[in-house]
Parts: structure tokens; sequence; C-alpha cells
């Protein structure tokens, strides 16, 4: 399931790229950061919801996502480049997780386990010393 982002909810900001890459990198802000408030969105809310609770040390207390590209060299490049990282971060979490359900284990995964360990058990009773 694809949910499009609106462009208008995006922030632009251009800044310097870090790194190797002679005076070019000195002298123009090719490196995009691309800031996108979760909260103010029209994303659906079980999908904001999901997206808050993600562990991403991208997403801001504030529920700000900020998101740094400086892959390319050309400022474009790196804008759509932040944009399809933002498009597949809402995908995947576009769509809601199975439940999982608890299971019993079967009998005969129980009756080879079992057997598994009189196996080991009888191989570590070999170990000691013979009996005179």
């Amino acid at each position: 399931m694809t949910i499009q982002i609106d462009p208008a909810e995006v922030e632009f900001t251009a800044i310097r790229a870090q790194g190797a890459g002679g005076q070019n990198v000195n002298k123009v802000s090719s490196a995009v950061h691309l800031r996108f408030d979760i909260a103010a969105s029209s994303l659906p809310d079980p999908v904001k919801e999901r997206l808050l609770a993600l562990r991403d040390q991208r997403i801001t207390g504030e529920g700000v996502l900020v998101i740094k590209a400086q892959q390319h060299r050309s400022q474009e490049m790196n804008r759509q480049d932040a944009l399809a990282r933002l498009q597949e971060l809402v995908d995947g979490v576009a769509v809601a997780p199975r439940v999982r359900r608890a299971t019993k284990p079967t009998y005969g995964s129980k009756q080879r386990r079992l057997e598994g360990k009189g196996r080991r058990g009888e191989v570590k009773a070999l170990r000691g010393k013979p009996v005179v």
C-alpha cells in the first residue's frame, strides 16, 4: 500500500555537505535537510502512530522527522533521494503488522526435543570415569 506524501508538508533546507569533495564541498550547498512534521501531516492516524512509535533517531521529540541527504553532487538529486527515503519509511509502516497468535508445540516436536535431550544425556554420562 503506497501513501502519497503531500510535497507542501515537506520542508527542505540546503546545507553544505560534509566529507571529501575538495573546493566544491566548501562553496556549494548541495546537501539537503528534509523536515517532515508527522503530527501535522495529512497521513492517516494509524500510520502517524506507527511512525511516531518507531525507535528512530531521525525523529525528534516534537515528532519531526529529519532526513539528511548528501550522497550526490547536485542539490536536486539529494532532494529526490531524501523524498525517496521518506516515502520508503512511510511505506514501511503503512501496513499494520500482523498480530502474533500464541500456539502450543505439537506432540511430535515435544517428542523430538525429549529424544534429543536423552541422547545428549547419554553422551555426557559416557564421559565419566569407567566403573571397574
